[in-house]
């Protein structure tokens, strides 16, 4: 069975169309009505860590993951309760050495930076029954480093959550969806158990648990569309 693996990044009210950002913005509204309908349709919308199990499952199951990178306060404030309601599960992918702060790498592109999830946000988060995942200590496009210290964004995002979360981070995220296959590798050999991109598409047992495909969900998908995005993808 191949299976939709949703990619957000913020939910928040959409910039203007001249805004580099708009693209990674979802409406508060928008995301509450995407859920109901999906969960009203029979869907079940799971972490990375419990979607593990139908990727590797003979079969077909009405499920979906749901996937938040970068850890913005907003997927917080107005995505995590419409979870909670609906009875879904997601992971967030964090920038471990930037808690509390705010996505300084999009500072070239947009004016006014959003504030980042603090420590005490992420553990409340995984309290939830929600999954923390790694998305490097810096936000780095890790082919553009080299591998010693491409190895140290990875492994040191691990052991950063790890230490706060004080359970195993078995989630990583691509900073841009940028990896080679040397990068892949040291994620593997640092020890988490599936990793995803940006590359499109559904996911299924054919692929690389370390590279793993997302449908990009654009502030302009309602829910209908989204269903038949996760249907015929």
């Amino acid at each position: 069975m191949s299976v939709p693996i949703l990619m957000y990044h913020q939910i928040c009210a959409v910039p203007p169309h001249d805004n580099p950002l708009r693209g990674l913005c979802v409406d508060p509204d928008t995301f509450a009505s995407q859920m109901a309908w999906l969960r009203r349709f029979g869907y079940q919308g799971l972490s990375m860590c419990e979607l593990q199990l139908y990727l590797r499952a003979p079969g077909r199951a009405k499920v979906f993951g749901i996937t938040f990178d970068d850890g913005f306060q907003n997927v917080f404030d107005h995505a995590m309760p419409v979870l909670d309601s609906v009875g879904f599960t997601a992971t967030c992918y964090f920038v471990a050495d930037h808690l509390g702060g705010t996505n300084h790498w999009d500072a070239h592109l947009a004016p006014s930076p959003a504030p980042l999830m603090d420590r005490d946000r992420l553990l409340t988060w995984m309290h939830r029954g929600h999954e923390v995942g790694a998305h490097t200590l810096n936000h780095v496009s890790l082919p553009d480093l080299t591998l010693d210290d491409a190895a140290a964004e990875i492994v040191g995002a691990k052991h950063q959550l790890e230490s706060i979360c004080r359970t195993n981070i078995e989630a990583f995220c691509y900073p841009y969806g940028n990896v080679t296959r040397h990068v892949r590798d040291i994620v593997e050999r640092a020890g988490y158990r599936n990793a995803t991109t940006t590359r499109r598409g559904r996911a299924d047992c054919d692929d690389d648990p370390f590279l793993l495909p997302r449908l990009v969900v654009a502030p302009d998908v309602g829910p209908f569309r989204l269903l038949f995005k996760c249907l015929a993808s």
